[in-house]
């Protein structure tokens, strides 16, 4: 009879260790480390047995036909990397109520000519077929199962033998293996183990959602993301409609693509066009707004950066910017006033970047300095004026990358100039409708756009 044998568990970073500890030596957190028993006195059966693999030459092994899975979700083919490779294992992330578990419900129903079974440890059939009623979309090859023991959904999967599966979520599975309670590092470790060798010894995608901690990565040791193929991050605030779907790592293709959704009563909807609605259709202009050509991975965007600049009424000016980092804010501030002469010192500066989504492109400095002087000035910039530069520390406007993207897009959506750095000329189309004004100093900016 095998003794009892315990450790004791990181519950942020997954280190173990033979005794309790107060800090953690590997993350630094403190009060994080759990007892959970990693060998029981009845050894159970195993989850999952994949047949023994043998050695082999290199030289011998066959490609075998690695067809992508075509899936009708545009955004989500596009983040992927073109479709769902067979056997791959697929992490998905995000805060409580983003949607997650909406998102992966409509890829079960909307999914054709493939059998797909959801595990839900979550919520009950009622909710789930609410919720689809909800989306209205009806699939008569999606199988519901309501089931937290891993050694039973094996075998229900041997059943049904689904195309897709998909499991909601990891952190409440739980395998007779280990004695400990569902969502410890060492269940989460040995469930996502189980599945991998699932996926690649059957040829199944597995989606697995996982939950997030307060600092917004996924609950569970680290080895999690490097166990899994591919790591996607559903982002976006709860308080607005558009959602973000960002790639962290994908083994089967690139991880700078974007995924943009508005979540409706309906469900997500699939925002192709995503320019049209982070920019707000007005009849006018307006002082402090300033539109700015980023880009998301490999795709272009329009967003729209507002600010607003004020007298600093209890003494104290205040710095407050949402969407964009509060550190290059300060940056930008101290530029304007060292290298071109405008007194901001003593006024409140709010930022705020439209639509509740998170840039960090340095592309989107120009557009701000130039909302932040629009509003300090009161000089209301042009609706069809769109900004695509860094700002240098020195005063100067540097250039950026995929220029020529940027362009085409501020092209198609009708804008009538667009600012940028006198760096990126060489990379110009010829062939364009759109005015493109270039400057290498700050000087030279404000008098094209302020005049």
């Amino acid at each position: 009879m095998a003794k009892v044998k315990s450790a004791f568990f990181c519950q942020n970073c997954g280190a173990q260790s033979p005794k309790w500890i107060g800090k953690c030596p590997a993350c630094g957190e403190w009060n994080t480390y759990v007892e959970e028993v990693i060998q029981s006195e009845v050894k159970t059966t195993n989850s999952f047995t994949a047949p023994i693999d043998k050695p082999m030459l290199i030289t011998d092994v066959v490609n075998e036909d690695s067809t992508r899975i075509p899936i009708p979700d545009k955004e989500l083919n596009r983040v992927l990397g073109d479709g769902l490779v067979p056997g791959s294992l697929t992490l998905f992330g995000g805060e409580p109520g983003i949607g997650k578990s909406t998102l992966l419900l409509q890829i079960a129903l909307t999914v054709k000519n493939l059998k797909v079974l959801y595990i839900s440890g979550e919520e009950s059939r009622e909710q789930l077929n609410m919720r689809a009623t909800r989306i209205g979309i009806k699939n008569p090859q999606c199988y519901i199962l309501t089931e937290t023991l891993l050694q039973n959904i094996f075998q229900q999967a041997e059943a049904v033998k689904p195309q897709l599966l998909i499991v909601d979520s990891i952190q409440t599975l739980y395998t007779s293996q280990i004695d400990s309670s569902p969502g410890s590092i060492s269940q989460i470790r040995q469930c996502t183990a189980d599945l991998m060798r699932y996926a690649k010894t059957t040829h199944v995608p597995v989606f697995i959602i996982g939950h997030i901690t307060k600092d917004g990565s996924i609950a569970g040791p680290k080895v999690l993301e490097h166990m899994v193929d591919t790591v996607l991050q559903f982002e976006g605030d709860t308080h607005h409609l558009y959602r973000l779907l960002r790639t962290t790592k994908n083994r089967f293709g690139s991880t700078n693509e974007l995924g943009i959704y508005e979540m409706t009563g309906a469900g997500l909807r699939e925002v192709s066009n995503p320019s049209e609605v982070l920019i707000t259709a007005r009849e006018e202009p307006v002082s402090g707004v300033a539109i700015a050509a980023i880009t998301e991975g490999a795709r272009p965007l329009l967003i729209e950066t507002q600010a607003l600049v004020s007298s600093a009424v209890y003494g104290t000016p205040q710095r407050s910017s949402t969407g964009y980092d509060l550190r290059r804010l300060s940056m930008m501030l101290a530029v304007l006033e060292k290298r071109c002469g405008f007194r901001l010192g003593t006024k409140d500066v709010f930022l705020n970047i439209a639509g509740g989504i998170k840039v960090d492109d340095p592309a989107t400095d120009l557009a701000i300095v130039t909302a932040i002087l629009s509003s300090s000035e009161e000089i209301p910039v042009s609706p069809k004026f769109c900004f695509a530069a860094e700002i240098g520390l020195s005063g100067e406007i540097r250039p950026v990358n995929r220029i020529e993207q940027r362009i085409a897009e501020a092209e198609k959506m009708g804008f009538e100039q667009i600012f940028i750095s006198r760096y990126n000329k060489k990379s110009i189309p010829e062939k364009t409708t759109i005015k493109v004004q270039t400057a290498g100093k700050m000087e030279e900016f404000f008098g094209k756009v302020f005049g």
